[in-house]
């Protein structure tokens, strides 16, 4: 070992005994930096990760290592000391060694001086440094490669200049082996199996942030192969001018014998999967526990099918093999109870056929266009998940993110892929389950108590419905398999003592049967299991059927195995008015939330206007509501006293975009009953010097005449949340490092009324913000610069979200109900409704149901309220000027919604899947002249870095000089 490296720091030494070295590594430094910077756009791509700098890596490399090889044997024979090598008693394998270490020497000090773009990458935003670390390694094993091939070649020819042609030749065959030039001549199979053999798709799938042992020793059998080569041409060349004897035949055994066990490998650790590493931050590569978590609740075996064509758009045929490795791990994890297959529908016509007629998936169209012709494949590219009778589908648009870097460049690559499957699986498990027992999915014992007054008390229809209640609990309890308990009590008995604990600990009060009837009762009933308590609503119609379906959705809050379900209520849309040429169905529109949650909960329209929300609903998510009126404010109020939680976005203001940009007062209804629970929204909108681009129309005056252009523009307005600004250790915001609140306003939260229940800030604006009450939002950029805005005096954080948790009082406390009848009506209106109702009793016999005044008067513990300070953040709007604005979807905000959602109901599992997203790492704002001065400052730290290199080989240099010198003097 000693002279293998006594050899490598000798050969180290002579690449800087030229200037030959530092060229060749400012060449490469100065290429990096411009493909970085210039070529990949990497301010404009608005990521924070160095993925341009690994991208070029496999070209680069060839380049640079065959112009490190080529003299490395090639000199010796010109200049004639390779003989005089050959003749020393050092053995050959010790010169390849040595010359191959000092090789990847100098690579390893030419991706040191890279290390700047890294770093500075971190300053910029939230760097991911897995994935760093993987394409560090990664480049050092291809260069590896590269070396090994290159010192071959350098054997075996005399001339620098061919060795250079050569090891670039096959170098650039390895490249080419698994580039997209070459796979999309294929289908998948041959495609797949390509890239195994490739250079460059190896390295790619390092680079991603998975250390996989295949694609490491890929790398190291090359190396293998072409340094047990290269010490054979030496050997050979040590046999110039003899015959062929029995050693020589016996090195070309073993020489076959190694190169051939060096490859052989690669196919004994093929099968071998799970002999990876994944260091992104979060693993996002990895199967999470939430995932084996849904796949352990299967009861019955689940079908996995990918429908993948082999022939595709170029852009989606790379996603292929990561597709198919995710789903064997997801086979893997299911232990038997998951099946996986994939198949080309081209092949099998009649699992096509089933595909279309049963499922719906159809293929799709693909136009695109390379430098030899344009044309349309029709290709599948969608995975079926079945379970039972249950089915869904994802096709290419739900597992891909598109990001546009100009007009005509699209980067395409998965977005979460496991967050997508799981979701699909935990879709059909519950949709499945939901028809099965109910009380399957329960991990604990629940206990029903009915706090119900005796017969005598109770009106006519509520005596039917307590008998109704009795059935319905002896079947759920005979269904329950010993889970559900069931204890009724009146409050009136004992004095009235449980009436006190009642009204104290919920806010139960007496009921009555109308406003004026000074006879009250009780019924009033509870779930409680674990550490919740959930109260059952009454039905709508006092009827068995909607006794049932109560207790069934108060039940099921309780189960882990179904769907949960989202009361979405929504703005209504405009009326139609044809005869004023006006069609409808304008104002703000929430369709992109709405399909987003419905794709993993039960989301159903409630307007309120009855004055209660659906009793299936487990959450209410209140998007931009526009003046509630008291029934539905009622409605509102009442689900948070029974425990539920209460998702709004809202504001004291509007904005209209459809012509001129004008912000207006909004009144939402919600004004005096969120004081009362101690949020006050102030009625002013935040600025924030931090914020997002937005499509902004602007006036542009021409020698008089004003032309409005529109302008991609920083809009302070539009507030850019980043990681500072929210907590990462809460569920709603965790994974999530930026949101952009439109128009928001500051939220404050009264610290009295507060006082015992648990706030929890969500969003907050950055340090430099401040806020305005001005309803001019147009920004004018020559009266105030570059903000377009005059920055306020005051400045600081704001707050611009808050979750707040416990025991709320209710807004109706001490109230009438919103839905008994108004006061005794005049004398001529009462006899107009006596002579109406005389007309309807021909038509009909029925009685109407009578209307029970029933108010909770406070809530329990688990009640929540979420408030967000933003009307239009989660319209479909602004999600479409925000995509404008970035070249991709936008989908923040949404996921801030689901988050918030999921969080709500408990559901940890998606949750913590949807933190592991890989396309949240956007970079901080920075003005254009911040741009330029980090791009300058990269290049002078790398100038400043070879420089350092130059004075280290200088005083290096300087230093054996005088050795020798004294060695000299020694010696006379």
């Amino acid at each position: 070992m000693g002279n293998v490296l006594r050899i490598a720091r000798k050969e180290f030494a002579g690449f800087f005994s030229s200037p030959t070295a530092f060229i060749f590594l400012g060449a490469f430094l100065a290429v990096i930096l411009f493909i970085f910077f210039w070529v990949e756009t990497f301010f404009a791509r608005n990521i924070a990760d160095v993925r341009p700098l690994f991208e070029w890596m496999p070209l680069l490399l060839i380049f640079l290592v065959a112009a490190i090889t080529m003299r490395m044997w090639s000199e010796e024979r010109r200049t004639g000391t390779l003989e005089f090598l050959l003749a020393t008693p050092v053995k050959s394998y010790q010169f390849v060694l040595g010359k191959f270490l000092a090789c990847l020497g100098l690579v390893a000090v030419a991706l040191l001086l890279t290390l700047p773009l890294p770093l500075t990458v971190s300053f910029l935003g939230p760097l991911d440094w897995g994935p760093v670390l993987g394409g560090y390694l990664a480049t050092l094993f291809l260069a590896a490669a590269y070396g090994a091939i290159g010192l071959f070649v350098s054997a075996r020819s005399p001339n620098q200049i061919v060795s250079l042609i050569l090891t670039t030749v096959v170098c650039g065959f390895f490249y080419l082996l698994g580039s997209d030039a070459l796979t999309g001549l294929f289908g998948n199979r041959v495609s797949e199996f390509l890239q195994l053999l490739g250079s460059g798709s190896r390295f790619d799938s390092i680079t991603r942030g998975v250390i996989d042992l295949r694609d490491l020793y890929y790398y190291l059998s090359l190396v293998g192969v072409f340094l047990t080569l290269n010490v054979f041409a030496l050997e050979w060349l040590r046999w110039a001018g003899n015959p062929t004897n029995a050693t020589h035949r016996r090195w070309g055994l073993i020489t076959g014998l190694f190169a051939a066990n060096f490859l052989a490998a690669n196919l004994w650790l093929a099968p071998l999967g799970g002999v990876r590493a994944d260091v992104t931050e979060g693993n996002v590569y990895s199967i999470s526990e939430a995932t084996r978590g849904y796949l352990a609740q299967l009861r019955e075996p689940m079908l996995i099918r990918g429908y993948f064509s082999a022939q595709t758009h170029p852009l989606l045929a790379p996603l292929v093999p990561r597709l198919r490795d995710l789903l064997e791990e997801y086979a893997v994890a299911g232990e038997g109870r998951l099946r996986v297959e994939f198949i080309d529908p081209r092949e099998h016509p009649e699992l096509e056929r089933e595909a279309n007629e049963k499922y719906g998936i159809k293929p799709v169209p693909f136009q695109f266009a390379s430098k030899y012709q344009s044309s349309v494949v029709n290709s599948y590219f969608d995975i079926l998940i079945q379970y039972g009778d249950q089915h869904q589908v994802l096709d290419f648009q739900d597992l891909i993110e598109v990001k546009a870097q100009s007009q005509n460049d699209l980067s395409v690559d998965l977005g979460n892929p496991e967050y997508d499957l799981t979701q699909a699986i935990k879709k059909v498990l519950y949709a499945y389950q939901s028809a099965g027992n109910l009380f399957g999915n329960i991990p604990y014992p629940v206990r029903f108590k009915g706090y119900i007054s005796g017969n005598e008390k109770l009106p006519e229809v509520l005596q039917t419905l307590r008998q109704d209640l009795d059935t319905v609990l002896n079947e759920l309890q005979r269904e329950s398999g010993g889970k559900l308990t069931v204890d009724i009590r009146d409050p009136d008995a004992d004095g009235g003592a449980l009436a006190q604990q009642i009204e104290s600990e919920f806010g139960f009060r007496p009921m009555a049967a109308s406003l004026l009837d000074s006879n009250t009762f009780w019924f009033y009933m509870t779930l409680e299991g674990g550490e919740r308590i959930i109260q059952v609503p009454l039905p709508e119609e006092f009827k068995k059927a909607g006794l049932e379906r109560s207790l069934n959705a108060a039940l099921k809050r309780f189960s882990q195995g179904f769907l949960k379900t989202v009361a979405l209520h929504t703005p209504p849309a405009t009326p139609s008015l044809p005869q004023f040429g006006m069609m409808g169905g304008g104002g703000k529109r929430f369709n992109l939330l709405r399909d987003t949650l419905a794709e993993e909960h039960n989301v159903i329209t409630a307007d309120l206007k009855d004055g209660q929300v659906p009793l299936d609903a487990d959450l209410l998510l209140l998007a931009a509501p526009e003046t509630l009126d008291e029934k539905q404010l009622f409605a509102v109020d009442q689900f948070l006293m029974r425990g539920g939680t209460v998702v709004m976005a809202t504001a004291p203001f509007t904005v209209d975009t459809q012509q001129a940009l004008a912000a207006k007062p909004h009144s939402s209804g919600l004004k005096d009953w969120l004081a009362h629970q101690g949020l006050v929204f102030e009625e002013q909108m935040v600025l924030d010097p931090q914020n997002a681009a937005f499509p902004i129309p602007v006036d542009r005056n021409i020698g008089g005449f004003v032309v409005q252009e529109t302008q991609l523009v920083d809009y302070p307005y539009f507030v850019d949340i980043r990681s500072d600004g929210m907590p990462q250790d809460n569920g709603i915001t965790a994974g999530l490092n930026q949101v952009t609140l439109t128009w928001a306003s500051p939220i404050t939260v009264d610290a009295q009324k507060n006082e015992k229940r648990e706030v929890t800030p969500l969003l907050e604006s950055s340090e430099q913000s401040w806020t305005s009450d001005s309803l001019n939002i147009q920004p004018d950029f020559r009266a105030h610069g570059q903000l377009g805005f005059p920055v306020g005096e005051n400045p600081g954080r704001q707050l611009l979200g808050v979750a707040v948790e416990g025991r709320f009082d209710s807004f109706f406390k001490n109230k009438p109900s919103p839905l008994m009848a108004a006061e005794e009506e005049p004398d001529a209106a009462k006899e107009e409704s006596a002579a109406g109702t005389q007309k309807n009793e021909a038509q009909s016999e029925e009685k109407p149901e009578p209307v029970i005044a029933r108010v909770i008067e406070r809530s329990p513990e688990s009640a929540r309220i979420i408030l967000f300070g933003s009307n239009s953040f989660l319209s479909d709007e602004m999600l479409d000027l925000a995509a404008a604005g970035l070249g991709t979807r936008y989908l923040k905000p949404v996921e801030l919604a689901e988050n918030a959602i999921d969080w709500s109901l408990e559901d940890r599992g998606l949750l913590a899947i949807r933190g592991r997203a890989q396309f949240s790492r956007t970079l901080y704002p920075l003005e254009r002249e911040a741009q330029v001065f980090w791009e300058y400052l990269n290049y002078g730290l790398a100038l400043l870095g070879l420089l350092l290199v130059w004075l280290f080989r200088r005083r290096a240099n300087r230093q054996a000089q005088q050795r020798y010198a004294e060695i000299l003097s020694e010696t006379r």
